[in-house]
């Protein structure tokens, strides 16, 4: 009896010993255990056997075979307990050793992840200062931007299709239940890079880029007026910054005029209602898990290229044929260059944004876009020349620290938000799971149905 006991015990050791083994993927020490576990049971069953015929021997008063049936099967259970101490000592060293290997791959992943990061974000930086510098440039020797927000989205849109027939992503399959949501976000796709390419051909780059600082203004007051998303003390009062840096900015800008400041405003709550539209829209059955953010920003870009015409023709007439230009008193060549180099940089820098964005969170990523806010400002103030005084300087600066202020406000009212989730959520116990160490597979071996 007792030696069935200790053969109970050592199978329940070596069945954990597994179920640890297979949690450190140590395949060696799970593999040797499972060894051992077999020999245990095997000794269970020797014990069992040595217990019956133990009492049969009991029964005919035979007492001394008894006793040398249970010392031989005493010496299996002893056996098997020596093996079981020899694999978990291998099992041990095999994980050591296979820690260590795994800490220096670890590191080697974690710096080629790191590497890779920081290059795509060198590229949105470097992507979107290029297009700024040459949007600026084409909107000042062709003042004409609804024309140009048409033919920058019509190179993204061939860079698009490219990318489709060449694999290099998989074309989404559209029908017309897809569109019926995605059309609107085209149409405010369209209308928001119509009114930024106005803004910048009225005002400095940097000024522009300033004014566009107040996106989580209208953000936050979209959020609560169509997703009843209140905000945070901590995110209103990030937002105070944010406000009266803009409105510092803009009493001591130099270039100052309605029609380029208001552009910008437009800019600013057009894409804020795109970004609440596209939440409401991507939870639809329709759409929802049937294409992915790159695809959706691809569709909308085509469909916003054949918005885009009709405006132009309609507002500005055929601008963009080189025998329009050429009238115009154009270096067609260059003005063509320009553009395709715009459009290029365009789509790329706004692909970039949604690769940057699948590899890191929200958050992290709001404080990477303030960060390249910065970097065009500076950049674009450098290469134009653009004249700026110190109170200028200082509400640009105010205005983009309200920035960062909200992107930590907005990171904590997200962790609070879990937090509340995860204490609210009740546990509810299964038995066909597992429950601590032990599995139900172990207590169906081992028969301890009551042991937690």
């Amino acid at each position: 009896a007792r030696s069935g006991a200790m053969s109970v015990n050592v199978s329940a050791c070596a069945h954990v010993h597994v179920d640890a083994s297979l949690k450190r993927r140590t395949h060696g020490g799970a593999r040797r255990a499972r060894a051992t576990c077999a020999a245990v049971d095997r000794s269970m069953a020797a014990a069992g056997r040595a217990h019956e015929r133990e009492r049969a021997a009991y029964g005919a008063h035979t007492v001394r075979e008894a006793r040398t049936f249970a010392r031989r099967d005493t010496h299996v259970y002893y056996a098997s307990m020596r093996r079981l101490v020899c694999a978990s000592a291998s099992s041990v060293a095999e994980e050591g050793s296979d820690k260590m290997v795994n800490f220096f791959s670890g590191r080697g992943k974690d710096a080629a992840r790191a590497a890779g990061l920081l290059a795509l974000f060198a590229c949105w930086y470097g992507f979107n200062i290029v297009f700024n510098i040459y949007n600026k440039q084409i909107l000042k020797s062709f003042p004409y931007p609804v024309t140009v927000t048409f033919i920058e989205l019509g190179v993204g849109s061939a860079l698009i299709a490219a990318m489709w027939a060449s694999g290099a992503k998989k074309a989404p399959t559209l029908n017309r239940e897809m569109l019926k949501p995605i059309i609107p976000l085209a149409v405010i796709h369209t209308v928001g890079n119509l009114l930024t390419n106005v803004s910048l051909g009225k005002v400095a780059v940097s000024f522009t880029h300033t004014i566009k600082a107040m996106e989580p203004f209208f953000s936050v007051l979209l959020s609560a007026l169509f997703l009843g998303d209140i905000p945070s003390l901590a995110v209103v009062g990030a937002l105070v910054p944010v406000v009266g840096g803009v409105a510092l900015a803009s009493i001591t800008e130099v270039s100052f005029n309605w029609a380029g400041f208001f552009a910008a405003m437009g800019s600013n709550i057009t894409f804020q209602s795109r970004n609440v539209l596209s939440k409401k829209m991507m939870g639809l059955s329709s759409i929802k898990g049937a294409i992915d953010n790159i695809n959706l920003f691809s569709v909308i870009t085509m469909l916003s290229c054949l918005v885009c015409l009709p405006i132009a023709m309609g507002l500005e007439g055929v601008r963009f044929t080189p025998q329009a230009m050429a009238a115009a008193g154009l270096n067609v060549g260059e003005l063509i260059q320009r553009l395709a180099i715009a459009g290029f940089c365009f789509q790329m820098y706004q692909q970039i944004s949604y690769m940057i964005l699948s590899r890191v969170t929200p958050v992290t990523h709001s404080v990477g876009n303030c960060m390249k806010r910065v970097t065009v400002i500076v950049v674009t103030l450098i290469y134009f020349k653009n004249p700026v005084s110190p109170l200028n300087i200082a509400g640009t600066a105010l205005a983009l620290f309200g920035v960062f202020l909200y992107s930590r406000a907005k990171q904590n009212e997200k962790g609070a938000k879990k937090e509340k989730a995860a204490a609210a959520a009740v546990a509810v116990p299964t038995s066909s799971g597992a429950s601590g160490a032990y599995t139900d597979e172990f207590r169906r071996i081992t028969g301890l149905s009551n042991i937690e």
